[in-house]
């Protein structure tokens, strides 16, 4: 601790025996490590359990944090309501993208382990199995019962996320744990509003609709939001009465390990949720392959994205849902507020480091604008304050991995090779760690590699325009179609533009607008299917049409 300010160890018990505070003076964004490992030694827990370090900021002075220590329960595979060890016994590390440092291991998922969790899921679909005889409205209370206890344990789920995704603390608590909140009680309410039809048919018939659950559902998720896109899957499928294998990236498996607690906690039936950390050429392979899996929902890749859609094909032809990538246009006009636009325009694209499928990496700027567009822009970007994303003040982390990093800084040196011109950024921020300078390109054309491939990093490509016309079929001329904006204060334009565009979503004099209610997904190569709102609700259930004779039919 040479150097450092002097610690001081105390304790105070929380809410359960296995939580704890140390209070710990703080300097210079360093962790009080040695004295961290001194408490933790005195702990005295046993078993296999990773002790998560937190900085969490709730300031009591400006140099004063409060060191949360946590236990993570879960490292092991949820199946049937119940933890156990993989069948191979492999297990997976868990990195801190921020620091490098290991975090624990978990138990690794396989085929044989899909095999097992397809059991329990489909028993538990079995007609007359306690999940499918459980009235529509429990289901709904089983879900808003979830977002009670997501609401509880909001800080461990905040740090958890923070620690395995490098995502900013602060970011993680009021941004995607709220949306987790959210989206579990948005389709608690659905849950006994689900309502077929009587169709007036010819003859002497009476004809209804049901809608009914697909069974059992393979779900998979992204490292970038992992709780987020936990809820954004299980809740519209449970709402509906489906049952879950679902797999978390293998970056970032503790928030989905942490929901297995307390979906078990909630009270949902054994085998209703499974969860199964591992690889995807593994576990996720076996899952998009598996004859007795009917739906698979993935978020991710293209590339992926495609596999899925083939394996789903070769097997059983399950129903597929898939949220895939995006390079997605910005399209800023020159009548609209141009300091709230380039505002928007940096955090639609600097948001989550630029991992986000969502970012707005394409930004179409009018000619007559746009030098001091670029100007504001590059200032904003050069302010960002990078560092560990448990620290205050800090608004940018790590990006996820080693892989993800290098291909980043690959298509950086493409930017510059291909004549892009460098505004800010252009590097790593330190040599030995993933933290990428916030970078933007001004001169950009669209034959750039920049322009076409997404980057899912803190990228920002600003790109020259002179009419609607041509910034129209600029903007539409890419493979993929999930999101765009529009900023100008002619209502007209507005209007022209967003119907115009192939994309999902577009927001006009905004970015980034999510709503739980609001269907998501993407025209052409950025998937097919929505999560979300109303329509969510169709991705889960099969429409069965039942007509009876009867021996009069009146109006």
């Amino acid at each position: 601790m040479t150097g450092r300010r002097p610690v001081k160890e105390g304790f105070l018990s929380l809410e359960t025996s296995e939580r704890w505070i140390v209070y710990v003076c703080h300097s210079e964004g360093e962790w009080a490590k040695g004295s961290c490992n001194s408490i933790l030694g005195s702990l005295g827990f046993v078993g296999s359990v990773c002790m998560a370090y937190s900085l969490v900021r709730f300031l009591l002075t400006p140099s004063v944090l409060l060191l949360c220590l946590y236990v993570i329960w879960g490292e092991q595979i949820f199946i049937d309501n119940e933890w156990h060890e993989s069948c191979s016994g492999r297990k997976m590390p868990v990195h801190n993208p921020a620091t490098g440092d290991l975090l624990c291991e978990v138990e690794e998922a396989d085929t044989e382990d899909v095999d097992k969790a397809v059991q329990s899921a489909r028993a538990a679909f079995q007609l007359g199995s306690p999940w499918r005889c459980m009235d529509a409205s429990d289901r709904g209370l089983l879900l808003n019962r979830l977002a009670d206890l997501v609401e509880r344990d909001r800080l461990r789920l905040a740090t958890l996320e923070a620690l395995d995704s490098g995502k900013i603390f602060l970011m993680a608590y009021f941004v995607d744990l709220m949306a987790t909140v959210k989206t579990l009680r948005y389709y608690g309410g659905w849950a006994d509003k689900i309502q077929g039809k009587t169709i007036p048919v010819d003859g002497e018939y009476f004809t209804y609709t049901r809608h009914e659950p697909i069974g059992v559902c393979g779900q998979i998720i992204p490292w970038n939001f992992p709780v987020m896109m936990f809820a954004w899957k299980i809740a519209p499928a449970l709402c509906c009465g489906n049952t879950v294998i679902i797999k978390p990236a293998e970056q970032t498996p503790l928030t989905a390990l942490h929901m297995a607690c307390l979906i078990k906690e909630a009270g949902f039936p054994p085998g209703v949720v499974n969860v199964l950390p591992g690889y995807g050429p593994t576990a996720g392979s076996a899952i998009a392959h598996h004859m007795d899996i009917d739906k698979i929902a993935f978020t991710g890749s293209t590339a992926v994205g495609k596999l899925i859609q083939k394996a789903a094909g070769d097997s059983n032809l399950k129903r597929v849902t898939l949220e895939l990538g995006g390079k997605n246009p910005n399209i800023v006009f020159a009548d609209c507020d141009l300091e709230y636009a380039v505002e928007q325009a940096h955090s639609g694209l600097f948001f989550n480091q630029g991992q986000c499928c969502l970012a707005g990496s394409r930004v179409f700027v009018e000619d007559s604008i746009y030098e001091e567009f670029v100007c504001r822009s590059a200032e904003k970007a050069r302010n960002k304050v990078l560092g560990n994303p448990l620290v205050p003040g800090v608004d940018q982390g790590p990006q996820i991995d080693q892989k993800q990093f290098d291909k980043i800084l690959e298509l950086i040196e493409s930017g510059k090779k291909e004549g892009a011109t460098l505004e800010c950024g252009g590097g790593p921020w330190d040599r030995n760690s993933l933290f990428i300078q916030p970078t933007v390109f001004s001169n950009v054309t669209d034959d750039m590699r920049i322009a076409k491939e997404e980057i899912f990093g803190p990228v920002q490509q600003i790109m020259r325009f002179r009419s609607v016309n041509e910034v129209i079929q600029r903007a539409n001329a890419t493979h993929y179609g999930l999101a765009a904006g529009v900023f100008t204060n002619d209502i007209d334009k507005a209007l022209t533009v967003s119907s115009a565009l192939q994309a999902g979503m577009v927001w006009v004099n905004c970015y980034n607008a999510m709503s739980t209610q609001c269907p998501f997904g993407g025209f052409k190569m950025s998937g097919n299917g929505r999560e979300l709102g109303e329509y969510a609700l169709q991705e889960y259930t099969e429409v069965k049409a039942v007509t009876i004779k009867v021996s009069q039919k009146n109006s």
